[in-house]
């Protein structure tokens, strides 16, 4: 079980990467051309390592890290329109399929150590 919490969490973790960093540069960027937005996929590589690799501290902390993403995602499927507002809803999907597994990980491989 743990083993599959790592994997989603890592999983979803890349495709939000993805689909930051796609949306503003070419899906549906604000400007034509791409936008400054795209610097909100920055953040997203601080846990990256220690989510691949299985870290219960960068799980506990970047389950709350990850809840700007849904909010920001939220927002923008409540504001926007068309394809960008498909966009965020699938932004707080993948937001909080890793929540999800991050707490879970956390959790489990607590005992796991133990």
């Amino acid at each position: 079980m743990v083993r599959q919490l790592q994997l989603g969490a890592s999983i979803s973790l890349l495709a939000l990467i993805l689909l930051t960093l796609a949306w503003e540069t070419a899906l549906a960027p604000l400007r034509p051309g791409g936008s400054l937005l795209m610097l909100k996929t920055l953040p997203l590589l601080l846990p990256l390592f220690g989510v691949l690799h299985g870290k219960r501290y960068t799980y506990q902390w970047a389950s709350m890290f990850i809840l700007l993403y849904f909010t920001e995602g939220a927002v923008r499927a409540w504001s926007e329109h068309g394809l960008s507002a498909k966009l965020a809803l699938a932004e707080c999907a993948i937001a909080f399929i890793f929540f999800f597994c991050a707490i879970f990980y956390a959790r489990l491989a607590r005992y796991k150590t133990l």
